[in-house]
C-alpha cells in the first residue's frame, strides 16, 4: 500500500496541466516531465518496447508468460490535468485511519472536505485518504490510474507463475482538452484492446459515454449612441441572452443525470457590436443527439429571421457514444466484470456522462472500455483518493491479465 502511494505522490507533485488555446502536442511542455520519467520507470521495472513518440505517447511492452495464442490487451492513462483548476505545486496529504469527520484542507481559509456535503466520504471511514492542501487540484485523474497500470505491470513481472498474454500499455497527454486519442498510433499500439483506467468509484465499469460537440454562437450588432438608438441600434448581448434564454431551461448538467442529454454554456463575453457563447452539446442518444444541434441551428434562424443575417453557429462533433463500437465485442466487457465480481467487487455498469480516450479511440478500432482509478471530486480543491481503492484497481488489472490469457479464443 506505501508503495502505491509513494508511487503515486510521486507523479502528482508533477505539475502536467494542459493547455487548451495551444495548438501543439502536446499542449504543453511540463507533460514531458513525467513522459520521460514514466519511460524510465518502465524500463526500471522490467517492460520491454518502451517508447516515447515526438508528442510524448508513452508506451510499451509485458512478454506474455504463456504460450497459448492470447489477444494481445492494452490499459491506457493520461499524463495531463485539467485545465479547469490549477495543478501547480500540487502538495498531497495524507489522512490515515479516516474517522469520517471534516477534514481540514487549509485552517487559515476553513477550507473543509466534508461529508455533510460529499456524501461519498463517510464510505472510506478507516480508510487512508490522499487529500489536497486545499489551494490545488490533487491529479487523481488521471495520475491514479498511471499508479494502478505501473504497479500491476510490476507485479505481474515479479509474479511470473500468474499467467498471461502479451500486453501492452500507454500513457497519452491531453485528455483533459479532448485531444488524447488524436495521435495515438492503434496500429504501433498493436492491442484488440484495451481499457483506459480514468474511472472514479469502485467497482465503475463504462461502455457507454456522451455523443459530443462544441458550438460557437456570434452574434454581430450595430452601436449607435443610446440617445439616438431607437431603431437603429442592434446590442448584440441581448441578442445573445435571448437566443441562450430560449434553449430548453432544465436541459443544463445541473438538472440532468444518467443518460440525459443537456446544453451547457460554459463561456460568454461581448460587447454591443459582438457578443459569442461556447457552449457544448451531449447526448447519449445518436438521434436526440442529431435534434439536438439542429435545434440549436434552427434558433439561430429564428433569430436571422427577426433581426437580419446576424448570428452565426460554428459546430463540431468532439466523439461519439463508444457503445456501437463494443457491443459487438461484447467479451471485452464480461472479462473486466467476472474480474471484478471473482475479487469480491461489485460492477457498476453504468454511462459516462462525460468521454474519455477511450470513447474516440474505439472509433479509430481499439474497443475500450473504461475501468475504475478510485479518485473522487476530480478537478478540483476537494479531489480526493482512497489508497485502497488503488490497490483494488491494480488487482482487477492483473486478474484481467489472467482471464485473459485462461480463456479459450
Amino acid at each position: 500500500m506505501q508503495h502505491l502511494i509513494d508511487r503515486f505522490i510521486s507523479y502528482a507533485t508533477i505539475d502536467t496541466q494542459s493547455d487548451p488555446h495551444s495548438d501543439s502536442t502536446p499542449s504543453t511542455e511540463k507533460q514531458w516531465k513525467l513522459a520521460r520519467k514514466l519511460a524510465e520507470e518502465l524500463k526500471q521495472i522490467g517492460m520491454e518496447e518502451v517508447h516515447i513518440d515526438a508528442h510524448a505517447y508513452v508506451m510499451a511492452t509485458l512478454p506474455p508468460t504463456t504460450n497459448q495464442a492470447v489477444p494481445v490487451i492494452g490499459f491506457i492513462s493520461h499524463l495531463d490535468t485539467s485545465p479547469d483548476f490549477t495543478g501547480r505545486d500540487v502538495s498531497p496529504r495524507l489522512i490515515r485511519d479516516y474517522d469520517g469527520a471534516d477534514i481540514v484542507l487549509d485552517e487559515t481559509e476553513d477550507i473543509r472536505l466534508s461529508p455533510s456535503y460529499f456524501e461519498e466520504l463517510a464510505g472510506y471511514r478507516g480508510q487512508t485518504l490522499i487529500v489536497t492542501d486545499g489551494h490545488t487540484l490533487l491529479g487523481a485523474d488521471d495520475k491514479a490510474g498511471i499508479t494502478e497500470i505501473v504497479s500491476a505491470m510490476e507485479y505481474l513481472i515479479q509474479h511470473p507463475e500468474i499467467p498471461h498474454g502479451k500486453v501492452r500499455v500507454a500513457f497519452t497527454p491531453d485528455e483533459e482538452i479532448g485531444r488524447g486519442a488524436h495521435r495515438f498510433d492503434v496500429n504501433a499500439f498493436g492491442a484488440a484492446w484495451a481499457y483506459t483506467m480514468d474511472g472514479s468509484s469502485v467497482g465503475e465499469l463504462e461502455y457507454e459515454n456522451f455523443n459530443a460537440a462544441r458550438a460557437r454562437i456570434v452574434v454581430k450588432g450595430k452601436s449607435v449612441h443610446p440617445g439616438t438608438a431607437k431603431n437603429k441600434m442592434v446590442n448584440a448581448i441581448g441578442i445573445l441572452n435571448a437566443l441562450l434564454a430560449s434553449l430548453p431551461e432544465n436541459e443544463v448538467p445541473e438538472r440532468t443525470e444518467g443518460r440525459e442529454g443537456f446544453y451547457h454554456v460554459h463561456r460568454i463575453e461581448g460587447s454591443i457590436e459582438n457578443a459569442e457563447a461556447e457552449l457544448i452539446i451531449r447526448d447519449h442518444n445518436r438521434d436526440e443527439f442529431d435534434k439536438r444541434k439542429a435545434f440549436l441551428n434552427e434558433l439561430a434562424g429564428r433569430f436571422n429571421h427577426l433581426h437580419g443575417d446576424i448570428v452565426r453557429v460554428e459546430m463540431e462533433d468532439q466523439y461519439f457514444n463508444m457503445k456501437e463500437k463494443v457491443e459487438p465485442v461484447f467479451h471485452i466487457v464480461d472479462i473486466a466484470r467476472e474480474a471484478m465480481e471473482s475479487l469480491g467487487i461489485e460492477p457498476l455498469i453504468k454511462p459516462i456522462r462525460g468521454g474519455t480516450d477511450g470513447s474516440q479511440l474505439s472509433f479509430k478500432g481499439l474497443p475500450c472500455p473504461n475501468i475504475f482509478a478510485g479518485g473522487h471530486n476530480f478537478h478540483g480543491k476537494y479531489e480526493y483518493l482512497p489508497a485502497e481503492s488503488m490497490q483494488k484497481a491494480v488487482d482487477v488489472i492483473v486478474k484481467i491479465c489472467e482471464l485473459t490469457a485462461k480463456r479459450h479464443w
